[in-house]
């Protein structure tokens, strides 16, 4: 009875682990999805001369000044793009959990980071890249 409490717990925790894996990269896809949509409508206020515009709001449509509706609309474009990069990041932690409960070996390079600024002009200063 022990050995089948043991292996239905284990089963239990690999499987609420690989739907909240699944749950989120359909979360990204998603935001990802708003986040293009809210690109395409930045570029066409930009390219419109004129004053005011109409925007949603839910389910009504409201009649909105176009600077308003841009820096609303950046806002947003700010927002998603944070809530995605942590999205990612918990994803790969997420990713590794499983594959250690699945005792199995972590993704090689799933957790690379690229190099920052400053790491990259220190590379080219001592000559170790070209840039």
């Amino acid at each position: 009875m022990d050995d089948q409490a043991k292996s239905l717990k284990y089963l239990v925790s690999v499987e609420k682990l690989a739907d909240e894996i699944l749950s989120d990269r359909r979360e990204i896809v998603l935001l990802d999805k708003r986040r293009n949509q809210n690109r395409e409508a930045l570029r066409d206020l930009t390219k419109t001369n004129q004053k005011q515009c109409w925007v949603t709001v839910g389910s009504v449509l409201v009649k909105h000044n176009i600077e308003a509706t841009k820096a609303l609309l950046e806002a947003d474009q700010k927002q998603l793009n944070i809530d995605i990069n942590k999205l990612r990041s918990n994803l790969k932690v997420k990713v590794n959990d499983l594959r250690d409960l699945e005792m199995q070996p972590p993704v090689p390079g799933l957790m690379l980071v690229p190099m920052s600024n400053k790491e990259t002009e220190a590379f080219s200063r001592a000559g170790l890249i070209k840039y």
